[in-house]
């Protein structure tokens, strides 16, 4: 018999080169590594501006690297413990180089968060509030495109300016567009990829394009329509961690007998 063939369509394994995975494994450390480098050195901040010259940046704020646009500078104020994600661009007037005058054209609150990819376009004046959070890819400008002349390009006419306002303990969603004119209350939430013109009322839930009133506050008649859902419960006060790990371990059968023994308590 002659000796064995092999089989069609079989794979034979190669060797690994042990060698070869090590030099990967390290390169790939020794880039992510870099890169966080280069994001806490490329980040901007009251301390270490750069090349940017902001009109005012309070303390503990951020500008994460890479950064967005950013022109204007001068006329943009922001507040303290800000945190504005990568790629997030910020503009004071038309175009870079101009003369805004003595008061800011951008003013942003303190302790807001602007998610990755946003926009704040300030040809006119912004005013976004204390505390707001912003979800990635929103988009704010006091500029619209004019038409009026029907033989001339849109981009070419005369663009219309209007002044945004947006108060404070605002949540405005992933892909909210905020147009020229709006303005906005307090604590009043945009869902996600709403068109938001003209004033919204405070405590207000807004969504859809053009965006509309879905859900409101008022101390006489509380939520209209009514929370489907109970208000979450937050830490009491003096719970350490240790405290709350040890809760997560517990069985199904001994939280319902603790909830038991809490309702007990509460009744006597």
């Amino acid at each position: 018999m002659g000796a064995p063939r092999a089989h069609y369509g079989v794979r034979v394994p190669r060797s690994k080169n042990t060698f070869s995975s090590w030099c990967r494994g390290l390169a790939q450390r020794v880039v992510h590594a870099g890169w966080a480098w280069v994001q806490r050195t490329g980040s901007v901040t009251a301390e270490h501006p750069g090349r940017f010259r902001f009109g005012a940046m309070g303390t503990g704020t951020r500008l994460a690297f890479p950064l967005g646009t950013v022109f204007g500078e001068p006329w943009i104020h922001v507040g303290a413990h800000c945190i504005i994600g990568e790629q997030v661009t910020l503009t004071a007037g038309l175009m870079p180089g101009l003369d805004l005058g003595p008061d800011p054209i951008l003013r942003i609150g303190d302790g807001v968060v602007l998610g990755r990819g946003s926009h704040v376009i300030a040809d006119t004046t912004v005013a976004i509030g204390s505390d707001c959070y912003f979800g990635p890819y929103v988009y704010v400008t006091s500029t619209n495109h004019s038409y009026d002349d029907p033989h001339q390009p849109i981009g070419k006419q005369w663009p219309r300016m209007e002044p945004v306002e947006i108060g404070p303990g605002c949540w405005i969603g992933t892909g909210a567009v905020i147009l020229p004119g709006a303005r906005i209350g307090r604590n009043v939430v945009v869902a996600a990829g709403a068109v938001v013109r003209g004033a919204v009322p405070d405590h207000a839930v807004v969504a859809g394009a053009p965006a509309r009133v879905v859900r409101r506050w008022t101390p006489e008649a509380g939520w209209q329509p009514p929370l489907r859902t109970p208000a979450p419960v937050p830490i009491p006060d003096g719970v350490t961690p240790e405290q709350l790990l040890a809760l997560s371990e517990l069985d199904e059968d001994t939280v319902a007998h603790l909830a038991e023994l809490d309702a007990e308590s509460a009744e006597s």
